[in-house]
C-alpha cells in the first residue's frame, strides 16, 4: 500500500484545454505554497514532466528527496483539442467527452480509461514507496480519485481539484485496497 499525497500544480491562468501543452504556474502564493509544504509528510516527491508541476515540486520540495520527473503523470492529452478555448471546439464530442467519460477520446487524444492505465501503470513503478507526494494534473487526480473511491468517471468529472490543493488516496496493488482520505 503506497499513501499518495496528490498535489496540483499551481495556477496557469489558461483558458483552453491545457494538456501536453506546456505552460509555466503561477507560483507567487508563496503563502499558500508553504501551508502545502508544512501539510505534505518528509517523503520522497515525483513530478509529471511537464514545467507547471516541476516548478511547482520544486515550490514545495524543502529538502525533500526529488525523484525524477514522470511523463506519465502528464496530464491527458487533448489531440485536436490541445490549448483551444472551449467556445472554438464545443460539439457533441467534446460534450460527451465530459458527460460520458471513459472511453471518448479527442481526435488524435487520450480518454480517460487510457489516461488512467497510464497512470497506474506508472504507479506500479512506485510500488516500494510507502508514501509518495505527487505533483500532477486535475485530470490525473480526477481519474486516481475517481478509481480509488470506486465511482465511475462521469461522477467524478464534476469534483473541483483547485490549483496547490491535495488530495490524499491509499493506492495498493489491489483495486479493492484502494481509499480516499480527502476529496478533491
Amino acid at each position: 500500500m503506497t499513501r499518495l499525497w496528490l498535489v496540483r500544480h499551481g495556477p496557469t491562468h489558461a483558458k483552453t484545454m491545457l494538456g501536453h501543452t506546456d505552460r509555466p504556474a503561477d507560483l507567487s502564493d508563496t503563502d499558500a505554497l508553504a501551508r502545502l509544504s508544512a501539510a505534505l509528510p518528509r517523503v520522497a516527491i515525483v513530478s509529471s514532466d511537464l514545467s507547471r508541476t516541476r516548478a511547482t515540486a520544486d515550490a514545495i520540495q524543502d529538502g525533500r528527496p526529488r525523484l525524477p520527473d514522470e511523463p506519465a503523470f502528464r496530464e491527458f492529452h487533448y489531440g485536436a483539442w490541445e490549448d483551444r478555448p472551449f467556445e472554438r471546439i464545443d460539439g457533441p464530442l467534446l460534450r460527451a467527452f465530459f458527460d460520458r467519460p471513459g472511453d471518448v477520446r479527442p481526435p488524435g487524444g487520450e480518454s480517460w480509461h487510457d489516461v488512467l492505465a497510464r497512470v497506474t501503470a506508472a504507479l506500479d513503478r512506485y510500488a516500494r514507496h510507502d508514501d509518495l507526494i505527487v505533483v500532477c494534473h486535475f485530470g490525473v487526480i480526477l481519474c486516481l480519485w475517481a478509481e480509488a473511491a470506486r465511482i465511475p468517471p462521469n461522477d467524478a468529472v464534476a469534483q473541483g481539484v483547485r490549483p496547490l490543493s491535495l488530495t490524499r488516496i491509499d493506492w495498493g496493488a489491489d483495486p479493492l485496497a484502494h481509499s480516499v482520505d480527502a476529496v478533491p
